[in-house]
């Protein structure tokens, strides 16, 4: 090929020629993508080679480096020319005129240029100064001239960058983060920067440059695939624009979204945010990643020179059943087995949730491949450990990310598909819809001490919305969806009809209350008949600002939520005849009967601890009940409550529900026992002998196991890694509860030991529990306690207030 020649075999003797060529390339339908870009690449290295040793040719010891984007062979239509001419420094006057002879035709042309004349010298040390010059020469790619210089020249860039790299990388992630902070996230944006935004180009870019460290490595599945797309985005923009933008604006993505085959701009986004999102998480594990090992090289010297060398192992901190902490990560028990366990990708995002970790990407790959799909409906672990996980707050946005970067989301709800990277072209919500039902989650996770029942109110924020997935009115479609979803999830026919109604009527409040006359009772009352219950009511409060909170800040204001507040004080006046009704007693069994009278022959505590081997015969749906049954029958005494919890505790047994009442014993055998009927679960590993428990009761309850100091010693020695501080305990007194005790009601964040403190502060308020009937949703524990004085007398009114106050400030410290 002579130097006059193209890769395409056509002639290219100047200016001219290259760009009838270049425009033959760019209107052509023959080509598109990399392969266009590629091409265009080619020609334009062509042309540049020609122009370097045109006339009289070009001087000794001198090179022409392509850099940056072109360096890496992808040109789209309107891009810069990133180009470098490096000499040795033997003749420059001759090197002045080389370099007029390269850029005047550039700028001829009206193509953009980026250039600079260096000598290797200049060059390393322009790069060490400037973190951006120093990303581009790691690109470099020879196109005339001497290769040895610029051979030279790019083994002593990269040499440079992988010596550097414990300093140049916390840079290079600082610059990232202070370009996400200008541009925002690409993945959410009506009209990205497909470059400079988050997830965008230059983080892509960001990656190749972290991988060619040597320190730490991007995830590669999919993430070439999703720069492919960005680039061929980008390409149709500078097509249809005719300039050299990175802006996609809402008037050019229907002409852009024909350009690429697509159906409308609304698909054409969905690309670009379904890219955006593989390269911001592929950015989020690789960060992770260079973080531990910059930590690890820090710290090892000093382990050295304490211990004087050798490996050391990682700690591995317990998390959950088959979920262990370590380097800062939630990952895999080494004795986990995924592929028995199908509860455990739930139970390991819950637990990395809870505690704030990220859940680590071998972890996730691994529960991806491994783990075996979900009965349906669900056993009631799984639903309880979503329930956990979307309760989590800030941390489950990361966390979900994860599980669906790697289809876990999709394969548990497969309606989320659907919704999952759906733009929203709404000046008011600032969120794509997936990403707008996780964020409704994580603002009702902080509403959960305002309801009864928080595991409905954090499904009904993640599912408020799915219709949107669908044609027609989003409520309507979503009503239809979540009675499945519910049933798929393993609520029961009134659960799911709960989470029905709130899906269907979401708006009903707001749009209510800030659109029709509040002083007229058919509007409240329609309202009234819309909802049906109080609790329904609450619910839908409580979802109605979490879901406006989630949409962006023009959705809420103080004006907006006093006038649902309002509404909904008039809708509870009209369904407040619906009062509580005492709670219903099971009858007692055979061995309930067996375990009391046993308990009063001897004097002691009896217990029985035994796992369910077959599935209680309820109703299909109806969720089965969590953990194994413990029965505990103790003669009447005080401090019976706080004594078995915070034996459980020790033990590290978690309280799933609880249930304390007095059995009458027969006549003839005179007096009473306290039976409680629970149901616990392993935090990890496996359950007690039953022995151990008793005779751990036994000491509590004579006062010679210090439960208090014993659980201070451990939370002290391994303290709980706890992430976003939950919502603060809250603790009521029950209007009308009951009419023979009042009614204490607590909604706190379950935690080990959290029924040892309530019963001890019970105690030392110097009240009698007549009964308690506790349960845990999720990460939530939603108690009652009957309570009466000494006498057994309901306790007056001022006493009561006193006894809930003291106990949430209790609970609060």
């Amino acid at each position: 090929m002579t130097s006059t020649d193209t890769h395409d075999g056509t002639q290219n003797p100047g200016p001219g020629g290259y760009a009838a060529a270049r425009l033959r390339l760019l209107t052509g339908t023959a080509r598109s993508g990399p392969p266009r870009r590629a091409a265009l690449a080619r020609l334009t290295d062509d042309w540049l080679a020609a122009l370097f040793t045109a006339g009289t040719g070009h001087p000794r010891g001198t090179s022409l480096i392509a850099v940056g984007g072109y360096g890496r062979g992808e040109l789209s239509p309107r891009s810069d020319l990133d180009l470098l001419l490096l000499h040795d420094g033997s003749d420059p006057a001759a090197v002045a005129a080389l370099a007029d002879r390269l850029w005047y035709p550039v700028w001829d042309l009206g193509i953009a240029l980026d250039h600079s004349v260096r000598t290797p010298a200049e060059a390393r040390r322009t790069a060490g100064e400037d973190l951006k010059v120093q990303l581009g020469l790691l690109d470099a790619r020879h196109l005339a001239g001497d290769l040895g210089l610029t051979a030279a020249l790019r083994t002593t860039v990269l040499a440079d960058w992988r010596n550097q790299a414990p300093r140049r990388l916390p840079e290079l992630r600082e610059l990232c983060a202070e370009r996400a902070e200008r541009q925002g996230e690409l993945r959410y944006l009506l009209e990205p920067d497909l470059k400079e935004a988050r997830g965008g180009l230059r983080d892509a870019t960001a990656l190749r440059a972290v991988a060619a460290s040597w320190l730490a490595d991007a995830p590669r599945e999919g993430l070439a695939d999703a720069r492919r797309r960005l680039l061929d985005v980008r390409d149709a923009l500078h097509l249809t624009t005719g300039r050299a933008t990175d802006r996609l604006a809402l008037q050019e993505q229907d002409q852009v979204a024909a350009g690429l085959g697509l159906l409308d701009a609304d698909a054409l986004l969905r690309q670009v945010y379904e890219a955006a999102r593989a390269i911001a998480y592929a950015g989020d594990v690789t960060w992770r990643e260079v973080g531990r090992v910059l930590r690890s090289r820090a710290v090892r010297p000093r382990l050295r020179a304490l211990i004087g060398g050798g490996k050391q192992n990682a700690e591995r901190s317990p998390l959950a059943e088959g979920v262990v902490e370590q380097d800062g990560e939630a990952v895999l028990a080494r004795a986990a087995r995924p592929e028995r366990d199908p509860v455990l990708p739930l139970r390991a995002a819950a637990a990395a949730a809870q505690a704030g970790l990220p859940l680590s990407l071998h972890a996730v790959r691994r529960l991806a491949a491994t783990a075996r799909p979900l009965p349906v409906p669900w056993p009631a672990e799984a639903r309880e450990q979503l329930v956990t996980l979307l309760g989590a707050g800030r941390p489950t946005v990361d966390v979900w990310e994860a599980l669906e970067a790697e289809g876990l989301i999709t394969r548990l709800l497969p309606d989320w598909e659907r919704v999952r990277c759906r733009p929203q072209r709404n000046a008011v919500h600032v969120w794509t819809v997936d990403r707008h039902l996780i964020e409704t989650a994580v603002r009702a996770s902080g509403f959960t001490r305002r309801v009864h029942r928080p595991d409905l109110l954090l499904v009904a924020a993640l599912l408020h919305d799915i219709g949107k997935g669908w044609p027609g009115d989003h409520s309507v479609a979503g009503e239809t969806i979540v009675r499945d979803t519910a049933a798929r999830i393993g609520f029961d026919r009134a659960d799911a009809g709960v989470l029905a109604t709130l899906v269907r009527h979401h708006l009903l409040l707001v749009e209510t209350a800030t659109r029709r006359d509040l002083d007229d009772p058919a509007t409240v009352r329609a309202v009234a008949d819309t909802v049906g219950t109080q609790s329904t009511l609450e619910l839908l409060h409580a979802l109605t600002e979490a879901d406006a909170l989630a949409t962006g800040p023009a959705a809420w204001s103080s004006w907006r939520a006093s006038l649902v507040t309002d509404l909904v004080k008039r809708v509870s006046a009209v369904l407040s005849g619906d009062l509580p009704a005492e709670p219903e007693e099971a009858a007692p069994t055979a061995e309930h009967e067996r375990l009391a009278l046993e308990a009063a022959a001897t004097g002691a505590p009896v217990l029985s601890l035994r796992a369910q081997d077959e599935p209680p015969a309820e109703p299909p749906g109806d969720p089965e009940p969590l953990g194994v049954e413990l029965l505990v029958a103790v003669p009447d005494q005080a401090g019976v409550l706080p004594a078995v919890a915070g034996v459980l505790a020790l033990h590290r047994l978690t309280v799933r529900t609880a249930e304390l009442r007095a059995f009458e014993l027969p006549e003839g055998v005179g007096g009473s026992v306290l039976l409680l009927d629970w149901r616990v679960a392993a935090e990890y590993g496996s359950l007690p002998q039953a022995s151990c428990l008793r005779a751990d009761l036994v000491r509590a309850l004579d006062g010679t196991l210090d439960i208090a100091g014993r659980l201070a010693e451990r939370d002290a020695a391994h303290p709980r890694r706890r992430g976003v501080p939950p919502p603060p305990a809250r603790v009521t007194v029950a209007p009308a509860g009951s009419r023979l005790a009042t009614v204490i009601e607590v909604r706190a964040q379950d935690a080990p030991g959290l029924l040892f403190r309530i019963g001890r502060a019970l105690e030392g308020a110097g009240v009698r529990v007549r009964s308690a009937h506790a349960s845990t949703l999720g990460a939530n524990a939603v108690d009652a306690f009957y309570l009466s004085d000494p006498e057994g007398a309901p306790l007056p009114g001022e006493e009561a207030a006193s006894v809930a106050r003291k106990l949430e400030e209790t609970l609060r410290a």
